[in-house]
C-alpha cells in the first residue's frame, strides 16, 4: 500500500550559474540551527573543494539536511554550469520538488531554461525564488513575467504555473512574499517548502528499492552510492541485489555494510532507513549511477535516463619535453592512467580511452571548463603531463554526413560592442538568431554556433568587450558540419635553442609580438615563448647575450627596458594552443611547446600538410 511520509521533504536547488544557489543553502542551514551560535562558518560552506571556492562555482552536487518544525528537509545543491549538466539531470530523480533560483537583475538565462526543462520533464512542482532583490538594479516585476513566459514556453501544467514566488536576498538572509516587503528570516521559503512540495511516497511493506543517483568517493571506504529509498526499508548487513534498467540481464549479489543519512553537513550512521529517506550506502565496490539496490526476492530496476554524451576531447600524455620530470611528483604513464581512471569513480560525464600509444589517453568531457577543472585538480595533486588542443567529437548521421555538436550562445554586451561580437562569431560560423535590448544599455544576442567555434573564444571576447560582456552557452544538438574555421590569426614565437632567457635576447624578441616569459626562465628549442604579431611562426634566440668588446661594458645591458610578459592562466593557455602545439603542465609551470621540437622535422611536417 503506497503512503506518504509527512516528516520528510526532498528538494533540489536549481538555477543558472551565479544566481545564488549555494548562498541560499548557507542561509537555510544557518536559520534552521545547524550551526552553533558562536560557530565560525565559511562562506558558501557547501562548496567544499578548493577550485569551487576560488572560482565561486559548484562543480559537484552536494547533499545536506535541515529540520524545520519537526520536518526533515533534504536539500541537494546542484551545479549551474552547462558543463556539469549531467549532475543536475540525475539529482532531480532523488527529489519531489525544486526551488528555481533566478537573479532579480539577470532574469531568465540559458541554464535557467535547461534546468527547468529537466524538472518539468519529471513533472516536479517548482517554487520560484527571485534572489538578490536588494541589488540596486533589480527588476523584480519583469523577472516574474520572464519566468512565467518560460513556464509557458516549456508547456507547464496549470499546477506548475500556479507556483509560489518568494523574493529573497540570500546574502542577508531575508525573504518575503512581496519584494517591497521582505523580513530578516527565511521562514516564508521554509513554509512554501512544507506547503507546496509533496511528501515522498512509497510502499513501506514492499521489497527494498533504492535508485543510486550520485556517487561519492572516499579514500577509506571507496565508492559510496547516494540515493532515495523508493520502497521498503534498507538495513545494515542486509543481503541485496543490484540491477540496472539499461542492462536488465545482469544481477549482482551484494551486502550493505554501512548506511548513513544526512544531518546538516554531517553523515550520520543509521541502522535502517525507510521510504523517502536520502541515504548513502558504502561497502559495494563497483556501484554505479543508475543502479537500483533491491531485495533478492523480487528485484525490479527503476528506470533512469542515460547520461548526456561528451562533446569535446583532449589527448592527455606523458610529458616528454627536455624539462620533463623536474617539477612533478607523478610523471609516468602508469601514474597518469591510474589517476584518469580513478576520476571515472565520481565523474560520470567523463570518458577515458586508451590509444595505440601507452603514453597517451583520450579524455572526453562536456566542455572546456569540465576538462580544465580536471587538469587543475591533477596539477595540484602533483601530476606532470601534457595535453593537446581540445577538439570536438564528430558523429555520422544516417545519410553518412559528418555532423558536429552545435551550441546556443547567449551573449549580453554593452551596445557599442555588439557589432564586434557579431562579426567575430560570424567568422566562427555562428548564426545570429535573435537580438533584444535589455536594461542598462546592454543588448542580448542569441547565436547558434558549432562547439568548435567557441573553443578559444572567451579570452578574445573579454578583450573585445573590455571585460563587460557575459557569454553563456548550452549544448543544442548535432547538425551537419559547417565548414572549416581558422582559429588563430597570429603565429607563435618559438625558442631557437635551450638555455636560460636573458634580457638582451628578450628585448630583441619583444618587437615581434607579445612575450609569455621574462628573463631568467628555462627554455628549450621548440618551446613557444610568445605570440607573433603576424600569421607565421618565427624562431628567436632569447638566450643570446651581447658580444663584449673592450669599449662596451656588460653592465649597459641593464638599461634595456622589457615590457612585462603576458602570464597565461590555464584556461588562456588551453585557448591559445594550436593543433600542432601541446601544453606542458606541471605543479609549478605551464609551458606551451610545439608537438615536434626539432625545427627541421617541423618544417618537413608542415610541407607534407
Amino acid at each position: 500500500m503506497r503512503q506518504a511520509r509527512e516528516d520528510i521533504r526532498n528538494i533540489a536547488i536549481i538555477a543558472h550559474v551565479d544566481h545564488g544557489k549555494t548562498t541560499l543553502v548557507d542561509e537555510l542551514l544557518k536559520q534552521s540551527g545547524v550551526f552553533r551560535e558562536n560557530q565560525e562558518v565559511a562562506e558558501r560552506v557547501m562548496d567544499s573543494n578548493d577550485i569551487e571556492r576560488e572560482r565561486g562555482i559548484t562543480i559537484l552536487s552536494k547533499n545536506t539536511a535541515v529540520t524545520y518544525k519537526g520536518t526533515k528537509i533534504n536539500i541537494v545543491d546542484t551545479p549551474g554550469h552547462a558543463d556539469f549538466g549531467g549532475e543536475v539531470e540525475r539529482v532531480l530523480k532523488m527529489v519531489n520538488g525544486a526551488i528555481l533560483v533566478v537573479d532579480a537583475f539577470e532574469g531568465v538565462m540559458p541554464q535557467t531554461k535547461f534546468v527547468l526543462k529537466k524538472a518539468m520533464a519529471l513533472k516536479l512542482p517548482v517554487i520560484v525564488c527571485v534572489n538578490k532583490v536588494d541589488r540596486p538594479e533589480a527588476r523584480c516585476t519583469d523577472v516574474v513575467d520572464e519566468v512565467l513566459e518560460l513556464f509557458m514556453d516549456l508547456d507547464a501544467s496549470d499546477e506548475q504555473l500556479d507556483c509560489p514566488f518568494i523574493f529573497a536576498s540570500a546574502k542577508t538572509g531575508q525573504s518575503g512574499l512581496d519584494y517591497k516587503n521582505i523580513t530578516p528570516t527565511m521562514e516564508p521559503l521554509f513554509e512554501a517548502i512544507l506547503n507546496y512540495i509533496p511528501a515522498p511516497e512509497g510502499d513501506p511493506d514492499a521489497g527494498t528499492q533504492v535508485l543510486i543517483s550520485t556517487i561519492d568517493y572516499n579514500e577509506y571506504v571507496g565508492r559510496i552510492g547516494v540515493g532515495k529509498v523508493d520502497n521498503g526499508v534498507v538495513k545494515v548487513n542486509q543481503e541485496a541485489v543490484i540491477v540496472n534498467a539499461h542492462e536488465p540481464e545482469t544481477q549482482r549479489k551484494v551486502k550493505i555494510s554501512a548506511l548513513y543519512e544526512y544531518d546538516g553537513l554531517q553523515k550520520v550512521n543509521v541502522k535502517e532507513a525507510g521510504i523517502g529517506a536520502i541515504v548513502a550506502i558504502s561497502g559495494i565496490s563497483d556501484i554505479h549511477i543508475g543502479d537500483t539496490i533491491c531485495s533478492p526476492e523480487d528485484p525490479k530496476p527503476i528506470p533512469f535516463q542515460k547520461i548526456s554524451e561528451p562533446t569535446i576531447a583532449m589527448q592527455f600524455m606523458v610529458n616528454d619535453s627536455p624539462l620533463a620530470g623536474q617539477e612533478g611528483k607523478y610523471v609516468t604513464s602508469r601514474h597518469l592512467r591510474d589517476r584518469l581512471f580513478r576520476e571515472l569513480n565520481t565523474d560520470v560525464s567523463l570518458r577515458v580511452e586508451e590509444t595505440e600509444s601507452t603514453e597517451c589517453f583520450k579524455v572526453s568531457g562536456r566542455g572546456e571548463l569540465h576538462l580544465s577543472v580536471l587538469i587543475e585538480n591533477m596539477r595540484r595533486e602533483g601530476y606532470e603531463f601534457a595535453v593537446s588542443k581540445a577538439e570536438v567529437l564528430y558523429h555520422t548521421d544516417s545519410k553518412g554526413r559528418k555532423t558536429e555538436p552545435m551550441e546556443l550562445a547567449y551573449v549580453d554586451v554593452p551596445e557599442e560592442f555588439s557589432g564586434t561580437v557579431i562579426e567575430k562569431l560570424g567568422q566562427r560560423k555562428g548564426e545570429l538568431q535573435n537580438m533584444t535590448p535589455i536594461t542598462g544599455g546592454y543588448t542580448r544576442l542569441e547565436f547558434s554556433i558549432p562547439s568548435r567555434g567557441l573553443i578559444g573564444y572567451r579570452g578574445e571576447f573579454m578583450t573585445d568587450t573590455k571585460g563587460n560582456g557575459i557569454i553563456n552557452t548550452i549544448f543544442d544538438e548535432y547538425a551537419p558540419y559547417k565548414g572549416d574555421i581558422q582559429y588563430r590569426k597570429q603565429g607563435s614565437l618559438i625558442a631557437f635553442e635551450s638555455g636560460e632567457s636573458v634580457t638582451y635576447g628578450l628585448f630583441n624578441a619583444q618587437e615581434r609580438g607579445i612575450l609569455f616569459i621574462g628573463p631568467g626562465e628555462k627554455v628549450y628549442s621548440g618551446m613557444v615563448i610568445g605570440q607573433n604579431g603576424k600569421p607565421e611562426d618565427v624562431e628567436i634566440n632569447v638566450c643570446k647575450t651581447k658580444h663584449l668588446t673592450n669599449t662596451r661594458a656588460s653592465g649597459s645591458d641593464e638599461a634595456l627596458r622589457l615590457t612585462p610578459p603576458k602570464i597565461l592562466s590555464l584556461e588562456q593557455a588551453l585557448e591559445f594552443i594550436d593543433t600542432d602545439e601541446l601544453l606542458e603542465i606541471t605543479p609549478e609551470s605551464l609551458r606551451i611547446r610545439k608537438k615536434i621540437l626539432d625545427p627541421t622535422l617541423r618544417k618537413r611536417a608542415s610541407f607534407k600538410k
